[in-house]
């Protein structure tokens, strides 16, 4: 039903006399293969075993065979590699499970596509079989374009791989075909779904049996969302409760999720004309419904971005949200990390609605995370998205030709803030470094049409906005110290913290502006704030003016919150 149906386990053996232990396993056969080879090259081990593990749907028991021996398990001494030299499929029936369907599809997607049908399908319907039969070249070239890698493989000629799946492929269809003959395939049209799935349950082969009957209910539709939409339409028809009702919802599942593991299938369910942005924002919502609604509720910026489910994606969501169809809520979130992962952009044309909309993204992945995708894999698909936003390409898009220094700086740290992982931090860090280092920065700060005051709580902005950024205290500090510094050459030009002390202003206001740059609120933390909180000192020693903030408790609870910021800022 799914790519776990067949898995590789690797046993080890420590010493020549230790039991076999198992240290691995996964999906992946090379990723396997590879382990056994790298711990038997390091010596850490005197033996190495892998094992193939296929499902048997019926009796639910694994069937193993061996595919690679290493070691001497009793002298130390090197084997020969021992691979298993029957093929991945050896009967008709190998070719429905989830690995070998995902297989049919990569190596038929340009024929599935053209005659919008599944595997699942494919594998079922008489008409399709046919098709394809007479179309010869494309079964030929798909048999040729598996028997070449898996005869590398498995050390065989790829001549005596291609009979053995052209033989198996003949089989397969003589199968289908005779039993469709014969009308061994439920029809829904004289028979209701859930009888039907109750009247096979018992047979050893009702997964095929009514994977049949299903593939010719949805054959007549034209578009991959009318095929979901039937398919739903079953679901909702199976049966109540027990095998039947299990077996059914097993078979709807099949081709529901192949049709969302695809980008055309999903693509037209979550409607036309999105950007990439939009779509996985569709995507998030459709596998993690009752998680993303909920943020929705609580947070504006994800509510913006998410486009609304309509027809059969909102019937699919709240099937997605219970507790049936986990592989087709599975192959949606592969679909989202294969997205994101991938070179196109979330929202071509406007940098700044790109890392807007993979801000709420985030967001809604992580809400949703645990029943759609992991967290670790949420967290490194973001860092490797983030890879792009601090190439150069998408920086000057970002920045274009418009801004001011100041509006560029804003928009580099909003691209620190959002980016993932340390080394994407840092190199959006190199970027605004480079930016607050150069000379036009200093000058539209320095000498800009905008009052000194107006220039220096601006940058104290900025250096508090580097401060949430969440860069490592190494990077941001040399960035925040020239902020500091800039801000204490636009102070001294101004004579702002003089001009203060002696403005015939009352000694409560004068106390409050200073207290107010010295804590970093109205100019950055560095030589101005320095300046400030040393004129801050001379005043506190005034006593009139001790006296007249004493005869104010507002003013002296106001007066006690600045001084203590301005301590902490010391």
């Amino acid at each position: 039903m799914d790519d776990q149906q067949i898995h590789y386990e690797l046993f080890v053996r420590r010493t020549p006399n230790s039991p076999w232990t198992l240290d691995m396993a996964g999906e992946d056969r090379a990723k396997v293969l590879a382990n056994a080879e790298g711990l038997m090259q390091a010596g850490s081990v005197t033996a190495v075993r892998v094992s193939k593990e296929t499902l048997d749907l019926e009796t639910r028991e694994f069937r193993t065979v061996t595919i690679l021996t290493k070691g001497d398990a009793d002298t130390g001494k090197a084997k020969k590699v021992r691979e298993d030299k029957e093929p991945l499929c050896v009967s008709p029936s190998d070719l429905y499970s989830g690995h070998a369907r995902e297989r049919i599809g990569r190596l038929l997607d340009g024929w599935l596509l053209r005659n919008h049908a599944t595997p699942f399908e494919l594998l079922h319907r008489v008409d399709l079989i046919e098709q394809l039969d007479a179309a010869g070249t494309e079964l030929q070239h798909a048999i040729q374009k598996i028997a070449i890698p898996e005869a590398q493989d498995r050390g065989l000629t790829v001549h005596e791989l291609i009979r053995s799946f052209q033989a198996l492929v003949e089989r397969a269809i003589s199968r289908v075909l005779k039993d469709g003959r014969r009308k061994a395939f439920p029809d829904f049209t004289k028979e209701p779904f859930a009888a039907a799935a109750e009247r096979v349950a018992g047979d050893p082969e009702a997964a095929y049996l009514l994977g049949a009957g299903v593939a010719n209910a949805i054959a007549g539709a034209n578009a991959w969302s009318d095929k979901v939409e039937r398919l739903l339409d079953l679901a909702d028809a199976a049966p109540m409760d027990g095998a039947p009702r299990a077996l059914a919802l097993a078979v709807l599942e099949q081709p529901l999720a192949e049709i969302l593991g695809s980008r055309a299938g999903l693509g037209e369910l979550i409607g036309a004309g999105l950007d990439l942005g939009q779509q996985l924002s569709a995507m998030t919502r459709l596998a993690g419904a009752e998680a993303v609604e909920a943020l929705i509720s609580v947070q504006p910026s994800v509510a913006r971005i998410m486009p609304e489910l309509n027809g059969p994606a909102a019937r699919l969501a709240n099937w997605l949200d219970g507790p049936h169809f986990e592989d087709a809520r599975i192959a949606v979130a592969k679909r989202v990390l294969h997205e994101l992962t991938g070179p196109r952009r979330l929202k071509p044309g406007d940098a700044e609605a790109e890392i807007t909309t993979l801000r709420a993204l985030a967001m809604a992945l992580t809400a949703a995370a645990g029943r759609v995708l992991s967290i670790d894999d949420v967290h490194e698909a973001f860092t490797t998205r983030s890879k792009m936003l601090v190439a150069g390409t998408f920086v000057e898009s970002l920045l274009g030709d418009e801004m001011t220094p100041r509006e560029e700086a804003e928009a580099l740290i909003r691209l620190a803030e959002n980016v993932t992982g340390a080394a994407n931090k840092r190199q959006a860090c190199r970027w605004l470094d480079a930016n607050i280092s150069g000379l036009k920065f200093e000058k539209d700060l320095r000498h800009g049409p905008d009052s000194a005051s107006a220039r220096l709580a601006s940058l104290a902005a900025l250096q508090r906005s580097l401060g949430r950024a969440g860069l490592v205290e190494e990077d941001a500090a040399p960035i925040q110290a020239k902020l500091g510094d800039l801000g204490g050459l636009i102070e001294a030009d101004a004579h702002l913290v003089a001009a203060i002390s002696r403005s015939s202003a009352n000694g409560g206001q004068k106390l409050g502006l200073l207290l107010r740059i010295a804590c970093g609120e109205a100019a950055p933390l560095g030589p101005a704030a320095d300046r400030a909180r040393a004129e801050v000192m001379k005043l506190a020693r005034n006593p009139e003016l001790r006296a007249e903030i004493a005869n104010s408790p507002e003013t002296m609870a106001k007066m006690r919150d600045l001084m203590q910021a301005a301590a902490q800022a010391a």
